[in-house]
């Protein structure tokens, strides 16, 4: 299951990447227009690539990984960029989210070893 999950994830941050260049365009031609937020669209569309970064490089590593880790970090990196990247984001980060909880269920319990 974490292998799906992190197939999964990783959709959502190619089309979270899509989602936050798309973003940044419409902000950039905002901010060039002096419209009113126009720069704030451009902040949200960083934050969104980032976190769709982010799940890209989350999802590769969750799908041979062992541990819940890679689980846990894929669902903080869909709840931030679901708040900060902006709409298109959020939705994107959807499956990142899904995937998370995949990758979440799939993965060993972690042991402290002494």
């Amino acid at each position: 299951m974490k292998k799906s999950g992190g197939i999964i994830a990783l959709i959502g941050g190619i089309f979270g990447t899509i989602a936050a260049l798309f973003t940044l365009f419409i902000g950039g031609i905002g901010a060039a227009v002096e419209a009113d937020g126009g720069t704030q669209v451009v902040a949200m569309g960083w934050v969104g690539g980032l976190a769709a970064f982010a799940a890209i490089i989350l999802g590769a590593v969750a799908m041979n990984s062992e541990t819940k880790t890679p689980g846990i970090l894929l669902i903080i990196c869909a709840i931030l960029g679901a708040v900060f990247g902006g709409t298109l984001v959020g939705i994107c980060m959807i499956l990142t989210l899904a995937g998370g909880i995949m990758g979440l269920m799939g993965g060993k319990k972690e042991t402290i070893k002494s």
